[in-house]
């Protein structure tokens, strides 16, 4: 005997849901690829040491590690039993990707991808262990224009998707660990001090201020908290102006940025100095999406210019965003949105002990029709027929015909 539901955070997706989902991966790959991203593929599956390579974070903590199988398997010891996991994200399976095809791809390569990733977190509402990620990447671009060019690619599939109260935050890592360096923290302490300073949204500047103080200590604490905040209170073009003196490298980096993306004509976009994101592979600009009144994050992002060296040698620029696709679809299902593809959608109907004569003539009366660009069923009809009826043009259909052996009548 089996459980018939899912395992423990996943789920099954019903047709209707479906349909919504591809209508959103469309809609957004559509977008990219009108800005010259081209879609690839990785395996769900990578290398134990790859995923393990210290630059994923706490979801490195979080994978589903998979047991070597046969000789392998009983050859191991107890602390050597796996050797592959399921990918916790899509930006690590892309450096290998590139480091093994890189002589086969353009020397500024644009990359499209949208595939499920896996993480064994503690499932709640709206959150799931396998869940879909939309990213775009560009590498080896070194200047601010892949920054300026994911945040509009980005922008633009947002809005052709209906949702325009959003904002994107930018921030510049280096800038951060400046800041933290000007506040009496040591180096091999950003870590902690930044998954604090990342709470102030959730816990407010005592809530960090006091956590800081707590494990660091009371003057940096309230210098950081100040700082950060007085970055915040600041007009746009004054905050960047000291965080140019703070940083110049970052401050210049986020002044270009900023200028190149208004010049576009896009103006949802916002300086936020305690913006961090939670990778450590992050090394320079970072952005997140903020979607109006739900509070949540819908995407995010940055530059991580040394994760592809790690592989290949040398420094090799990187740049990506990526869309949270699965919060878009709540608030998208929540707005009430639905799939109309603009096809009929039609349906040939049969008694139950139909001849085969009858059911060719239904079938090739579907086949005629979907030439004509409709989408078509045949079925047999059941004992509830008005049930059956009522379902059917729930689902969108809006044509009907009845197949007997005195030929096929349309239903009024």
């Amino acid at each position: 005997m089996f459980d018939k539901t899912p395992p423990k955070g996943m789920r099954d997706i019903l047709p209707e849901d479906l349909l919504l989902r591809e209508k959103i991966s469309d809609t957004i790959k559509g977008v990219y690829r009108s800005y010259g991203f081209t879609g690839i593929e990785t395996p769900c599956v990578e290398d134990l040491g790859l995923l393990t390579s210290k630059q994923g974070g706490d979801n490195e903590k979080l994978i589903f590690k998979i047991l070597k199988r046969g000789e392998k398997l009983e050859n191991s010891s107890a602390d050597d039993l796996c050797d592959l996991g399921l990918r916790y994200d899509l930006t690590v399976p892309l450096t290998r990707y590139f480091a093994n095809n890189c002589g086969k791809l353009p020397s500024v390569f644009k990359a499209m991808q949208t595939g499920s990733v896996w993480r064994a977190e503690r499932p709640q509402k709206g959150r799931f262990r396998q869940f879909v990620q939309c990213d775009i990447d560009i590498i080896n671009e070194e200047s601010f224009l892949a920054e300026t060019e994911l945040i509009l690619a980005t922008g633009e599939a947002l809005e052709k998707l209906g949702l325009p109260d959003f904002c994107v935050r930018v921030n510049d890592r280096r800038l951060l660990k400046a800041l933290a360096l000007a506040c009496g923290f040591c180096e091999k302490d950003f870590d902690k001090v930044f998954v604090t300073l990342d709470k102030l949204d959730k816990i407010g500047a005592d809530g960090v201020e006091k956590e800081l103080s707590e494990a660091f200590g009371a003057d940096g604490a309230k210098k950081l908290v100040e700082l950060t905040e007085s970055l915040g209170d600041e007009n746009e073009k004054a905050a960047l102006e000291k965080a140019c003196s703070i940083c110049p490298e970052a401050g210049e980096n986020l002044v270009n940025i900023f200028g190149t993306v208004r010049a576009c004509g896009f103006e949802k976009i916002r300086f936020d100095a305690s913006l961090v994101r939670g990778m450590n592979y992050y090394t320079g600009t970072i952005f997140e999406i903020s979607y109006g009144d739900y509070g949540i994050s819908v995407g995010g992002g940055g530059r991580y210019d040394e994760l592809l060296g790690k592989l290949i040698g040398g420094k090799v620029c990187a740049c990506g965003f990526s869309i949270g696709f699965e919060r878009i679809f709540n608030i998208l299902k929540d707005k009430g949105m639905t799939v109309d593809d603009g096809q009929g959608k039609v349906v040939f109907l049969t008694e139950k002990n139909a001849s085969p004569a009858v059911l060719s003539s239904a079938l090739s009366a579907a086949a005629q029709k979907r030439t004509e660009g409709n989408v078509c069923l045949v079925l047999k009809k059941i004992k509830n027929f008005g049930f059956q009826l009522s379902s059917l043009k729930q689902a969108g259909y809006t044509e009907f015909f009845v197949c007997s052996e005195q030929g096929i009548k349309k239903l009024d």
